[in-house]
């Protein structure tokens, strides 16, 4: 796997965590805001996972 696919894979999933973590924060606090925010991060975390399986077939990576 090259290095910017992985960079680009690192950097998804580090949102990923980011964005689960605040959700559940805002579970926890019962604020609503927090919540949509951090499910907003983890849909960005599977687009940039989408775009890097693009690049990885059409051989970007």
């Amino acid at each position: 796997m090259p290095l910017a696919s992985t960079a680009g894979r690192v950097k998804a999933g580090a949102k990923d965590i980011e964005g689960k973590t605040q959700e559940s924060i805002g579970k926890v606090t019962g604020n609503k805001g927090d919540r949509l925010a951090g499910k907003a991060k983890q849909a960005e975390a599977k687009g940039r996972n989408a775009v890097e399986d693009v690049k990885g077939k059409a051989g970007m990576g």
